[in-house]
């Protein structure tokens, strides 16, 4: 009996490095100055680590904060990092720090800001569209809220 109260204690803590991976991966991602040609002007665009790109089209868990931004048609969720005052978009924090998840089936109820979110799905790496987010979960699935 013991021995599975150990294993299921480590258990937990894999898989809580693992989520804590998820993000400190993102933070690998280094960006280059470069003339964006949808834009007219120069953007930042991602230069993705090698063990991140390793990790494209697997499916990966994240936990993070609900942000309410508003796409349009709910087509996808924002997951940050950080709550929203110290997310990408008003704290200061960088692009690694937020996902855009798009849901296999949309969740039944409504989120709200800064609800702490556990979601998994299949990484997606955006290099050049600045419309969207570096880093994103498609076919996402809803762990717990």
């Amino acid at each position: 009996m013991k021995k599975l109260i150990v294993l299921v204690f480590c258990m937990a803590d894999i898989t809580a490095n693992a989520q804590s991976d998820s993000w400190a991966l993102f933070a690998k991602t280094k960006f280059e100055a470069k003339y964006s040609q949808q834009a007219g002007e120069y953007f930042l665009f991602p230069v993705f680590a090698n063990e991140l790109k390793d990790l494209v089209g697997k499916e990966i868990s994240l936990e993070g904060y609900y942000l309410p931004i508003d796409i349009q048609d709910d087509a996808y969720i924002i997951l940050s990092k950080f709550p929203y005052s110290q997310c990408f978009f008003c704290g200061g924090a960088g692009p690694e720090s937020i996902a855009e998840v798009t849901f296999k089936v949309k969740p039944g109820s409504k989120f709200t800001m800064d609800q702490y979110l556990r979601v998994k799905g299949k990484l997606k790496l955006n290099e050049a569209d600045i419309e969207h987010g570096n880093f994103m979960l498609t076919d996402a699935v809803l762990i717990s809220k």
